[in-house]
């Protein structure tokens, strides 16, 4: 019973994620679908529109195995090496700062998030 419960609120994340392509293409939009399901679930949730119960323990479980969704990146950089002689090694230094930077600001909002929440308890 609960792989099925799972399994639907797995579904419920791709549910957004096709509502958000279908916004996208309707309106011919530059942001990606997949960006536009991604906020509007969110907005839901912090409305509490959604509760999160409702999806907790499927979002566990992708969360829990995310690094395998990086391995076929990992592969596709290494497939081409070459491209990153020269200018590529740029590109390299640009995605180390700006990783550095995403997880120094998510790093600092979730602090300030929790930190809110227990002095509210």
């Amino acid at each position: 019973m609960k792989f099925i419960k799972i399994i639907l609120q797995i579904s419920v994340l791709f549910l957004f994620n096709l509502i958000g392509e279908t916004i996208q293409s309707f309106f011919h939009l530059t942001i990606p679908g997949s960006i536009i399901g991604m906020l509007l679930f969110f907005v839901l949730l912090v409305t509490k529109v959604i509760p999160e119960k409702l999806i907790k323990d499927g979002i566990d479980l992708l969360i829990k195995d995310m690094p395998l969704f990086f391995i076929p990146v990992t592969v596709g950089v290494i497939e081409f090496l070459d491209f990153f002689k020269g200018k590529g090694s740029f590109i390299l230094f640009i995605t180390f700062i700006s990783t550095m930077v995403v997880i120094l600001t998510t790093s600092f909002i979730a602090d300030k998030l929790l930190q809110k929440e227990v002095g509210t308890k």
